[in-house]
């Protein structure tokens, strides 16, 4: 990792023109992406969102956030599933309410492309992006894996989850709707990596061949590294990654666009355009 000082955000119109002029020159363009892009595009956990479709869940249990009604500790797989279909179905299933994804997509139209993503929301795919141009390096809220894990190999859960919706009642669904592994009948759980029974299948492995290779070869040639909502959870993924990489590499640059958290190491200031501010409204802007 490079040195702890850090270059903050220019002035955003500053910044907006940098980025242009940028993104006009380049060569390949290198996506890294994180909560943040899905949050301006209306993904959020919290709030009236969370209130319309978690109510009953909230007011039994008293938690305030999406989130951390995925880690309780539900008393039955009946109840779990309830909550989670929920929160598979309106984070995975449905449309962002803002085009934020497809107004990217306009901007990288004619351009050479890969994103990488930590976000587990498949909102690149549903906005048009090309699928083998992605690499969800988190995993997939609409992918299932053995709980144990057994083999490693995923499950589509869109057909089941629908059916969840449709069934459950009392925040409970039939129980003949549990999702078990089809190998050793152990309950299934949630493709998300958040230890080490993260199940990378064939799917993940050939995305990380791809990327490594678009990296092998665009390493000489005019490359922004375009850093999208990426906070502190995961750093190393996207944003430590694209720092050393524009640090060592001839033509690279960095661009951050983040609401609260844009920054650069003092390391790489010479090549970093940092912008605090909406990423859609960035976005609308170039």
């Amino acid at each position: 990792m490079l040195g702890s000082r850090i270059l903050k955000s220019k002035n955003s119109s500053d910044g907006i023109k940098q980025l242009r002029e940028k993104l006009d020159k380049a060569d390949a363009v290198i996506i890294g992406a994180g909560a943040g892009i899905s949050t301006s595009a209306g993904f959020v956990y919290t709030g009236e969102r969370f209130d319309r479709y978690f109510h009953d869940f909230a007011e039994k249990y008293q938690f305030s956030d999406m989130y951390s009604g995925g880690f309780y500790p539900y008393g039955t797989l009946e109840e779990y599933w309830a909550y989670w279909s929920r929160y598979i179905y309106i984070n995975r299933y449905l449309d962002a309410l803002k085009p934020v994804y497809k107004k990217l997509l306009s901007l990288l139209k004619g351009k050479n492309y890969f994103v990488l993503t930590t976000n587990v929301d498949h909102c690149f795919q549903k906005a048009g992006f090309d699928k083998l141009r992605l690499f969800y390096t988190q995993g997939d809220y609409g992918l299932w894996q053995c709980s144990e894990p057994c083999h490693q190999k995923t499950y589509d859960n869109e057909n089941t989850v629908r059916q969840m919706m449709e069934q459950q009642r009392n925040m409970k669904i039939p129980s003949e709707l549990i999702p078990r592994c089809p190998v050793c009948g152990k309950p299934m759980t949630m493709n998300l990596r958040s230890d080490n029974t993260f199940v990378e299948d064939e799917g993940w492995h050939t995305a990380s061949e791809r990327y490594a290779d678009f990296l092998r070869r665009h390493k000489n040639v005019n490359t922004l590294f375009w850093e999208l909502g990426v906070g502190m959870n995961t750093p190393s993924i996207v944003k430590f990654s694209f720092w050393r990489m524009v640090h060592e590499w001839p033509d690279a640059v960095y661009a951050c666009i983040n609401l609260h958290e844009a920054y650069a190491p003092k390391e790489i200031q010479n090549n970093s355009i940092c912008i605090s501010a909406d990423i859609g409204e960035v976005l609308s802007k170039l």
